[in-house]
């Protein structure tokens, strides 16, 4: 029921670079945006707050935000951009810590909650979400979604992401709902750099069971961050949950 405790939640399913990727104005803008919505100007929790490429441009907004964070290295960087009065984290599971006081938001971003790598764990981590929440508060997640109709009979691999110097492709274990994320770097040379990462991944069907079982009601579901509809083609989705009021 942990992080991957050597990347932590900033790189769920990719490495990446200030600009590039999930930091890119075009990705990171809108969830900012949508998050600042949802919040209705009340306190936010971010699960795995990771280096806050989210919470420090919420933070920034002047939306009061905290976090939990399972790897100290990861919270060592964030500290080298906001201090602790302005974005007070917890070291701990996300599954588990809680955070002094109570939040109309909670959000978990980027397939983080993959990152929990049992079922028990993932609920457990929906009704830790609702314990922090206010009468109709919400709790917000970013999932990609399972891509199993890729896989032909006898095939465990699927190459999700290729492009000049990276190859990301995932291995499944469809009978234990697990896989590993393997991202390989290369230049010029003979040589690559590859990382890997586990996950549990997890239906949109499944995800909201976890939340009924957390006393949650789906509120919406998106393809993405900008609201486009979720459809049987989409590859991940934003999906609200919601506490009764």
């Amino acid at each position: 029921m942990q992080q991957d405790e050597i990347w932590g939640a900033e790189a769920a399913r990719t490495y990446d670079t200030p600009g590039t990727g999930m930091f890119a104005p075009e990705v990171l803008e809108p969830a900012v945006e949508r998050l600042a919505q949802l919040a209705k100007g009340g306190r936010v929790l971010e699960f795995a707050i990771g280096t806050g490429r989210v919470a420090v441009p919420l933070a920034q907004r002047n939306v009061p935000v905290a976090g939990i964070e399972y790897s100290p290295a990861m919270i060592a960087e964030l500290r080298t951009k906001v201090d602790e009065a302005t974005i007070p984290v917890v070291l701990g599971d996300m599954a588990t810590a809680t955070v002094p006081g109570t939040y109309s938001l909670v959000y978990l971003v980027y397939n983080t909650i993959s990152n929990l790598l049992t079922q028990a764990g993932q609920v457990a981590c929906f009704r830790n979400a609702a314990s922090h929440l206010l009468p109709g508060g919400r709790f917000v997640i970013e999932l990609w979604v399972p891509e199993l109709r890729k896989l032909t009979p006898g095939q465990q691999a699927v190459v999700w992401q290729s492009e000049a110097g990276y190859i990301g492709l995932d291995t499944y274990d469809v009978l234990n709902q697990q896989v590993v994320s393997h991202h390989f770097h290369f230049g010029e040379g003979q040589k690559a750099e590859l990382f890997r990462s586990p996950h549990r991944y997890i239906w949109p069907a499944e995800l909201d069971l976890m939340g009924q079982l957390a006393g949650f009601e789906l509120e919406s579901r998106h393809a993405d961050w900008n609201g486009a509809p979720f459809t049987a083609e989409s590859r991940s989705h934003v999906s609200v949950y919601r506490l009764p009021g």
